[in-house]
Order: structure tokens, then C-alpha cells, then sequence
């Protein structure tokens, strides 16, 4: 097959054709990502496992029980892992076009066929990440909190449609701005801090509140709280706000993406 240029309006391959492409783009970059051996994949799992243990260990020295429940490794586990998601979303979506440049020379491979296989790999791992983690977590720790399944999946969801959305736009930035990506994770570095992984919404004084409700991810881990802890109600849930903070990056990713795709891949 010799490759043909590739212009700016180009549409993605409908039907089997694309499940075919998106399948070779998946499995090419499980070998590349992940390598061929279960290591790379069991690195996507101890590092989760590394940062939950030290902030269980950290904050049981200096506090008796967590916000919610009695289970350190729980209660941090179910906001670091949303968080997780959509960092390791935007940032692996994001570079999906620099990756792919060569293939999309090719006039079967598009711009959608390498975000969605990228996205899908990274859906996929992470939550057999979450799963594995979880699962231990119940397993060995003494857990009587009842699991609703919905909201967990609700918040997982969010998070990686928010993930997705900045990724797209990450796409075009990264690929045509290089210093992009190195400013994107000085920008990112603190959601860790500001997105309730170690708190919840309402244990922040009032000032604060006003000023983090506006981040969709302290949204997502209230939601997905919601599952592990059926006493909490949160009332500070806005799905308008998630959904417009993932919309608005990702059209106009996908707008710039196909008005200069030609141009970004030839110079």
C-alpha cells in the first residue's frame, strides 16, 4: 500500500472497515505502550497501588478516620482513581497524532481511528486497573460500605469523557505546539490537590468551595463516592458543568484538527 496525502477533510472509515483499523491501532499500541511482556501492564497497576498506600499511611499518622467510612485505602482510592483516568486520557489521547504520523499517510487511517483506538486502550486499562485495586481493597481490607454500582460507572465515565475532550484539543496543541505538552503537565500537576482526592467538597471552608466548584473533576469525585458511601449525598453536583468543560475543548479540537490537518502533517 503507498502512501497518499492526506487532506484536511478527511472522514473516518465507517463500519467494519474502521473496527478493523481501530483493532490494528489497539493492538499496535498495547505492544508499544505496554511492551510484550505482563510487566508494562503490571507498572500501570503498582503505581495507583504506590500513591493509595502512601496517602493511607500519611493521613492515618495524622488523622483517626477518613471523611467518609472507616477505610483510608477506599476513601482515596475512589478520588485518585477518577482523577487517573482522565490525566492518563488526555494526556495518551493527546499524543495519539504524533505517534500515528505515519500511518496517517495512509488513506484508511484518519484522525478518528487513532484518538478513538487510543482512547479505548486507555478505557480499557484503567479500568481493569480500578477493578484489580478495588477488588484487593475489599478484599483484605475490613470494608462494610455497600456498592452502587451506577455512580461509580457514571463517574468513571465522566472522567474519561473529560479526558477525551482535552485530549482532542491536546491532539492539535501538542502536535503543533510542542511546548504545549510540557506546559499542560505544569498546568495538571496540581489537580491532584484541588480535585477532592484527599477531602470532600464540604469539609472546605465557603471561600474555597465558590472557588473549586468550578473544576469538573472534584465534580466526578464526588459522584463517584456516591457508589462506594451510600450515606453521602452530595447537593454540589452540576452535570451541565462537566459536560460543557469536556463539549467545549473537544469540538474545537476536532474543528482545528480537520481545518489544518493537512498542513500539520507536511510540515
Amino acid at each position: 500500500m503507498t502512501p497518499t496525502t492526506v487532506t484536511a477533510d478527511q472522514r473516518p472509515a465507517t463500519g467494519f472497515r474502521m473496527a478493523r483499523v481501530v483493532l490494528a491501532l489497539i493492538l499496535r499500541e498495547m505492544s508499544s505502550t505496554y511492551g510484550r511482556s505482563p510487566g508494562g501492564y503490571a507498572w500501570a497497576v503498582l503505581q495507583p497501588i504506590g500513591t493509595i498506600v502512601i496517602l493511607a499511611i500519611a493521613f492515618s499518622l495524622l488523622l483517626r478516620a477518613p471523611s467518609l467510612g472507616t477505610s483510608f485505602l477506599l476513601f482515596y482510592a475512589s478520588g485518585l482513581l477518577p482523577l487517573r483516568l482522565f490525566q492518563e486520557m488526555a494526556g495518551n489521547v493527546g499524543a495519539a497524532i504524533s505517534f500515528n504520523r505515519a500511518l496517517l499517510e495512509y488513506p484508511r487511517v484518519t484522525f478518528i481511528d487513532v484518538i478513538v483506538a487510543r482512547a479505548l486502550l486507555v478505557l480499557l486499562t484503567q479500568a481493569m486497573v480500578a477493578t484489580l485495586i478495588l477488588s484487593g481493597i475489599f478484599a483484605w481490607g475490613d470494608i462494610r460500605e455497600s456498592v452502587d454500582l451506577a455512580p461509580i460507572v457514571t463517574g468513571f465515565s465522566a472522567a474519561a469523557f473529560l479526558g477525551v475532550g482535552f485530549g482532542v484539543f491536546n491532539c492539535f496543541a501538542m502536535f503543533s505546539f510542542p511546548l504545549w505538552k510540557t506546559l499542560w503537565t505544569m498546568l495538571t500537576r496540581p489537580l491532584i490537590l484541588i480535585s477532592g482526592v484527599f477531602y470532600l467538597f464540604e469539609d472546605l471552608p465557603p471561600n474555597i468551595q465558590d472557588l473549586l466548584w468550578f473544576n469538573p473533576l472534584l465534580h466526578v469525585a464526588g459522584i463517584t463516592r456516591q457508589g462506594f458511601y451510600s450515606i453521602y449525598e452530595p447537593g454540589y453536583i452540576s452535570p451541565v458543568l462537566i459536560l460543557g468543560t469536556a463539549l467545549v475543548p473537544m469540538l474545537f479540537g476536532f474543528l482545528l484538527l480537520f481545518r489544518f490537518g493537512r498542513s500539520m502533517l507536511h510540515n
